[in-house]
């Protein structure tokens, strides 16, 4: 016994521990620890074992008194317990209890087993994989909406052999190996560890005359087409599901879901914010100076915007109801325009002249900004 670790150091808690906190503390380190998580690590295998070996004893209250009186040594000889034969605790049962118990908790849903609390049968239809399809549309038809066609593979009941996985359509037997459970139990030590039968790779039925269009899988690939309604509004990452799209399942079980996650390309102009979209709209020095209108794109067409005299650079411009259709209501975004005032890059030489006339005309006029600029500096140089 003196190998043997505390069975309250093992679980991590202290001896006044709840029943309740050694139920949590149990189920956390058996689900890092168990084998199906850990294939072929003897380590994880060993704590698996000895964090089952400490929950049977603590979690029963006789045993967990004589343990605390007598240590390791209280079952020894035949006294009960691990070490006794007095039977081994179900780890899995607590998985039953927690997380809704009949083989249909989360437990079985995580490792695909039913436990050590029985076989649980799964020659049964079973419900096939979902799919992921990515769809790329443009910042437009994400405004308005648009229908697609999508193709794309997913497994279909074989036509060869009508879904049978047999040639003959008659060539099913029971496998003989798990006697049509699906599932096998193998003994480790005192621990009894149920996997997936390896000859029916857990359908419960060989097939002596497999179809070689699917290998007896009874399902086999083909190319699906399937319309697809974006609707206006939609944002980039979104994802649509179109029921029974998917994979059909195992023994012509019911399909799995196709989900199109869609991509909204970036766009040349607009930049999307939410349902409002900005841009920024290139101004004449002459219109920023002067005042005037221009004309700026939107999603539906263009809009006209009147300039005021002497607008500065980054002005911004809001133009209500321009952006894009919010997702399911009758309502927009607006449309954001930053103005960027363009200077001129090449002159001739008449331009030239004429604005060194303007230039110096202005004398010591400032716009608002300077006078806002230069009122800060004077601030900072003090």
């Amino acid at each position: 016994m003196a190998d043997k670790r505390d069975y309250y150091e093992v679980l991590g808690v202290s001896r006044d521990v709840s029943a309740e906190d050694l139920k949590k503390a149990y189920r956390k380190l058996a689900v890092k620890y168990h084998p199906d998580k850990n294939p072929d690590d003897k380590s994880a295998e060993a704590k698996f074992k000895e964090v089952g070996e400490a929950y049977d004893v603590l979690s029963d209250e006789q045993k967990r008194a004589a343990y605390d009186r007598y240590g390791h040594a209280a079952f020894a000889g035949g006294m009960g317990g691990p070490a006794g034969g007095g039977g081994f605790h179900d780890p899995f049962d607590i998985f039953r209890d927690v997380f809704g118990g009949g083989g249909g908790g989360i437990f079985e849903q995580f490792f695909g087993g039913g436990g050590g609390g029985g076989a649980r049968r799964r020659d049964g239809p079973q419900r096939g994989s979902d799919l992921r399809y990515g769809m790329e549309i443009s910042l437009e038809e994400a405004a308005h909406g648009v229908e697609r066609e999508i193709e794309y593979e997913r497994s279909a009941s074989c036509k060869t052999c009508s879904g049978s996985g047999s040639a003959s359509g008659g060539g099913k037997k029971t496998c003989r190996t798990c006697g049509g459970v699906g599932q096998v139990i193998s003994s480790r030590g005192f621990f009894q560890i149920q996997q997936t039968c390896p000859d029916c790779s857990g359908t419960g039925e060989t097939i002596s005359d497999p179809c070689r269009a699917c290998h007896g899988t009874g399902r086999s690939k083909e190319r699906t087409k399937v319309r697809v309604k974006v609707p206006a509004g939609i944002e980039d990452g979104s994802r649509l599901r179109s029921t029974g799209n998917g994979d059909l399942g195992i023994k012509n079980g019911p399909a799995g879901d196709l989900y199109i996650v869609v991509q909204v390309r970036a766009h040349e102009i607009f930049e999307r914010e939410g349902n409002d979209l900005h841009c920024d709209m290139p101004l004449s020095f002459a219109t920023a100076a002067l005042g005037g209108e221009i004309t700026v794109p939107t999603m539906e067409s263009k809009a006209s915007v009147k300039v005021p005299s002497g607008t500065q650079n980054g002005t911004t411009f809001r133009l209500r109801g321009k952006g894009m259709k919010i997702l399911g209501e009758d309502r927009y975004g607006d449309l954001y325009v930053h103005v960027q005032i363009a200077v001129p890059t090449k002159l001739n030489a008449e331009q030239r002249t004429k604005l060194d006339e303007f230039a110096k005309s202005l004398g010591e006029q400032t716009s608002p900004m300077e006078e806002s600029f230069f009122e800060k500096a004077k601030k900072f140089f003090r």
